[in-house]
């Protein structure tokens, strides 16, 4: 073999291998630091050009008045230079299967009065629910801390929209599941309905 032959060789074994670093390195940084969630303005341009999800179609759920406040209120602060956090995508609420006519009441800032985890290496604790949303993962800025391997730095979300509890994941590795229903888009929550996100398990209860 040539040594022209095996210089080739060991530059295509280095390529290959920083390819493979990258590849883990980029699968690390999504599983601690989780995907950027796009701005509900982004959100709200999308919607506004007729996609799918958006909060002025009946499907949604959300009246479109109240998708019309929610672009000026981000136009105004756009407009003043007001510093705003990122806040979620627009909701696009889809029944749990098996709950649109029947089955548990949602949860509502006025019937659901705490959070019991009912599984895991917290099983048995509660946290009191109050009119704020609670953020969920591994991060120890999180509402509620949920440290295993199958949870991300940023998991989930739980929010209020109208009165109403939602759950929404945040693009999580491993997904968060609702009744064993995995989240693709934020969902109401009814009452006594379990929760899973990694190894633990929770509802929302009265």
């Amino acid at each position: 073999m040539s040594e022209l032959t095996l210089l080739i060789l060991q530059l295509a074994f280095l390529a290959l291998l920083w390819v493979f670093i990258f590849i883990v390195v980029y699968a690390m940084r999504s599983d601690l630091f989780g995907q950027r969630v796009r701005r509900l303005k982004d959100a709200t341009a999308t919607a506004g050009a007729g996609g799918p999800g958006s909060p002025a179609t009946p499907s949604s759920g959300i009246p479109a008045a109240a998708g019309a406040g929610v672009a000026a209120g981000v136009a105004a602060a756009a407009a003043t230079g007001a510093p705003h956090a990122p806040a979620p995508k627009v909701p696009t609420f889809i029944p749990a299967p098996g709950t649109e006519l029947s089955g548990p009441p949602h949860a509502t800032t006025s019937n659901a009065r705490r959070l019991v985890i009912t599984s895991g290496a917290k099983s048995g604790s509660e946290i009191p629910l109050g009119n704020e949303p609670l953020t969920i993962g591994r991060s120890s800025d999180s509402s509620v801390v949920i440290r295993d391997d199958y949870t991300s730095t940023h998991h989930a979300r739980l929010m209020i929209w109208g009165d109403e509890w939602v759950i929404q994941d945040l693009d999580s590795t491993n997904g968060t599941f609702l009744d064993g229903q995995r989240v693709t888009a934020p969902v109401h929550i009814p009452l006594n309905t379990p929760i899973r996100i990694g190894a633990t398990s929770f509802e929302l209860r009265r």
